[in-house]
C-alpha cells in the first residue's frame, strides 16, 4: 500500500527543525566515532545496480551497505553509541570522545548503568559502546526477539531481561527499570518528556547521508531523485531525511518511509495526523522494524518532509533478500537482512504497480538511493529466508568484484 502525505511540502528547512537536528551535528557525530575501533575506517560502500535499474525502467539504483559498518553488520552503530558518548559529556564535558571509546575513564564510570529496549541491533550497539567506554548495560528483550539475538548480546557484556509481550512492552520496561533503580535509557524512540537522547542517536544516524553526500559540492543538485527509507518508529527515516532536506531544501528528492504491513504506525500516524499505533499485530519478519509506535520526535519531522508511507508484506522483503544476495543479471552480491531489504521491496513494488509508479513519479530518469540497514544479523535465520548463508554471499561479492577489477 502507499499512502501520500498531504502534509509533505517542497520549503526549505524549518529554523525550528534546525535547532534540534542539523548538518553540522550529523558530521560532528561522525567524528566522534571515527577513532572506535570497532568500526570499519572509512563510509561504507554505496552500491551500484545498474541491471536491477534496468530491469525496473530507472535511471539508477545504489544501495549504502551497512552490513560492512562493523562486525555488528547494522546501522545502529552510529546511533546508540553517539547517544552514550553525549550522555556523559554532558556530566563530564572535559572527557573526548576518543578517551571514553578507548575506556579510560572506565574507571570513573562504573557504577553508570545504562538501559534500553531492543529487537536486537539497537542493544547490542548500546551493550557493544557499553562495553567499550566501561559502563554497565542492562537490555530489555521482548517475546520476540529470537535466542540468535540475544546471544551476541549477551556476549558482550550486557545483563539481559526478558519479558512477554513486544517491543513497545519492552520500552515501557525499560522506563520502569530506569526509574526504579536509578539507571539511564538510551533509547532510539522518544516518549513524553524523553527526547534528547533520542535526538543523539538520530543525529548518529544522519551519518549516513553525510557519507554519501561527502563528495558532492555545495551548490551540486541532489544525485538521487528518490529517497526510500525504513520505518520502525522512525528514527532513521528522521536523521537521514532532516540532513538531506536541509542540505537541499525545496530541491530536496521524494522521500518514501517502508514499514511492514501489520506494523505501519507511521502510515497510521499520516492518516491520524500525529503519532499513532499501528493497525496491526506488529510482529514480523522484518524484526528491527516491528514498532507499534511512532517516535513523536521523529514524527516531527516526518510529517512535513516525508511524501509517501509504505507498507510491504514479509514475504516481499524475503524476495528482495534473495534479489539481493543473488545479484541481479550481474549487479554485486549483497548480504542484507530482513529490515535490510525492506527499502528495496518497496522498490519493487512500487515499479511493478503502473498506478503506484505514476504517484511517486518514477520513471525512466530516477536514481533511486536504498539503505541496507542490516546484514545477517542473525545468520541462521538469514540462511533460511535468502537461501543461502551470508558466507557464500560474501564468498560471491569478493569473486565480483575480483572480476569487476580484472
Amino acid at each position: 500500500m502507499l499512502l501520500a502525505n498531504p502534509h509533505a511540502g517542497r520549503v526549505p528547512y524549518p529554523p525550528d527543525l534546525l535547532q534540534v537536528m542539523n548538518v553540522a551535528q550529523a558530521r560532528a557525530s561522525r567524528r566522534s566515532l571515527a577513532s572506535w575501533d570497532l568500526l570499519a575506517p572509512g563510509p561504507t560502500p554505496v552500491w551500484p545496480l545498474p541491471q536491477l535499474a534496468r530491469d525496473l525502467g530507472i535511471a539508477g539504483i545504489g544501495i549504502k551497505d551497512e552490513s560492512a559498518r562493523s562486525p555488528l553488520a547494522s546501522f545502529k552503530v552510529l546511533g546508540a553509541p553517539v547517544a552514550l558518548l553525549r550522555l556523559i559529556q554532558r556530566r563530564s564535558p572535559k572527557w573526548t570522545d576518543e578517551d571514553l571509546l578507548a575506556g579510560r575513564h572506565a574507571g570513573a564510570l562504573g557504577d553508570l548503568v545504562v538501559v534500553s529496549a531492543t529487537d536486537g541491533n539497537h542493544g547490542r550497539a548500546l551493550a557493544a559502546a557499553a562495553r567499550s567506554i566501561g559502563c554497565r548495560c542492562v537490555i530489555v528483550l521482548h517475546a520476540q526477539v529470537s535466542a540468535e539475538r540475544e546471544q551476541p548480546i549477551a556476549a558482550l557484556g550486557a545483563r539481559i531481561v526478558r519479558i512477554a509481550g513486544n517491543y513497545d512492552d519492552s520500552v515501557h520496561e525499560a522506563a520502569r527499570l530506569a526509574v526504579a533503580n536509578g539507571w539511564q535509557v538510551v533509547s532510539d524512540t522518544s516518549y513524553e518528556g524523553y527526547e534528547e537522547i533520542p535526538r543523539d542517536v538520530m543525529q548518529g544516524y544522519a551519518v549516513l547521508a553525510d557519507e554519501v553526500l561527502e563528495d558532492l559540492g555545495p551548490a551540486a543538485p541532489c544525485p538521487y531523485t528518490h529517497l526510500l527509507l525504513q520505518g520502525g518508529v522512525g528514527g532513521l527515516a528522521a536523521g537521514v531525511a532532516s540532513y538531506v532536506w536541509e542540505r537541499f531544501g525545496a530541491a530536496r528528492p521524494v522521500f518514501v518511509v517502508v514499514e511492514p504491513r501489520q506494523a505501519d504506525c507511521l502510515m497510521q500516524s499520516c492518516r491520524s495526523g500525529a503519532p499513532a499505533r499501528a493497525s496491526g499485530s506488529v510482529d514480523s519478519v522484518m524484526a528491527g522494524l516491528a514498532c507499534g509506535e511512532a517516535s513523536p520526535l521523529a514524527w516531527r519531522f516526518l510529517q512535513p518532509a516525508v511524501d509517501f508511507f509504505q507498507t510491504v508484506a514479509d514475504d516481499e522483503a524475503t524476495h528482495a533478500m534473495r534479489v539481493l544476495a543473488q545479484g541481479s543479471a550481474g549487479d554485486v552480491p549483497v548480504v542484507a537482512g530482513e529490515s535490510g531489504a525492506a527499502g528495496l521491496a518497496g522498490l519493487l513494488a512500487l515499479a511493478r504497480d503502473p498506478a503506484q509508479r505514476q504517484q511517486a513519479r518514477l520513471d525512466a530518469a530516477s536514481r533511486v538511493l536504498l539503505f541496507n540497514t542490516e546484514g545477517a544479523t542473525a545468520p541462521a535465520l538469514y540462511a533460511s529466508l535468502a537461501g543461502v548463508g551470508a558466507s557464500e554471499v560474501l564468498r560471491a561479492q569478493r569473486e565480483w568484484l575480483r572480476r569487476g577489477r580484472a
